[in-house]
């Protein structure tokens, strides 16, 4: 990890990446990403900080040098913690998970003595906007949403459970609650539970869908639930 001090505007240090055959994400534009043969260079500009990795030790020292001679910068340790994700870097690959911040929600939820739900929702959950149901605090909701949203970055398998509520959030009730909380206590039986990006083989994306036709009791449309491992 470096931290660059002064902070250089983002056009210039862009303008250096790309000079030095780095190719700009097209989605992520702070992402940049430099192939040589079989061997790749990954750098995430944020702020004023840059992580930066390579399978090639060798592209890690090089590009180290190569920086301080343009930039201005230290070196820090090796990154583990970062923006609540948790990174452990070993010779087989990086594991990333969120465990520190997941016991933050459970604590922060009231949510520690209750029990673990084996799954993340039950098969039978339908909800619509159950209007004739108990009010609720909407900023403790929200909160609850917000939460469970950045948890998806380690956890893609939440998705379709988190997004599911999400449409509730200027409404929301008890029933709602309820649901959401469930995926919450879900979490205190899977908290070490993240991705892991080997670096000793090829590893492959595989989605399944299932999709529920007029299904969604609010609007009638079709329900997608899309799962990836």
């Amino acid at each position: 990890m470096v931290q660059n001090k002064p902070m250089s505007l983002y056009e210039r240090f862009s303008y250096f990446l790309i000079e030095n055959s780095f190719i700009k994400g097209k989605v992520n534009t702070t992402l940049f990403i430099k192939y040589v043969n079989n061997d790749i260079m990954i750098v995430q500009v944020y702020v004023d900080d840059i992580i930066f990795r390579s399978i090639n030790k060798k592209f890690c020292k090089d590009f180290e040098s190569c920086m301080k001679n343009e930039f201005e910068m230290s070196m820090m340790r090796e990154l583990n913690y970062f923006l609540r994700l948790q990174i452990k870097q070993i010779s087989d690959g990086i594991f990333v998970n969120q465990a520190m911040y997941t016991r933050e929600l459970i604590k922060k939820f009231g949510l520690e003595d209750s029990k673990i739900s084996k799954t993340l929702m039950a098969t039978t959950t339908n909800l619509d906007k159950d209007e004739q149901g108990k009010n609720i605090d909407i900023k403790f909701y929200r909160s609850m949403i917000g939460s469970l949203l950045y948890l998806t970055i380690s956890r893609p398998d939440i998705m379709f459970s988190v997004c599911l509520y999400v449409k509730f959030q200027s409404y929301p009730k008890e029933s709602h609650l309820i649901t959401v909380k469930h995926i919450s206590r879900y979490f205190k039986g899977a908290i070490g539970i993240g991705l892991w990006y080997s670096n000793t083989g090829q590893f492959f994306i595989t989605s399944y869908s299932d999709a529920d036709y007029t299904g969604c009791r609010v609007d009638r449309k079709s329900m997608l639930n899309l799962s990836i491992s």
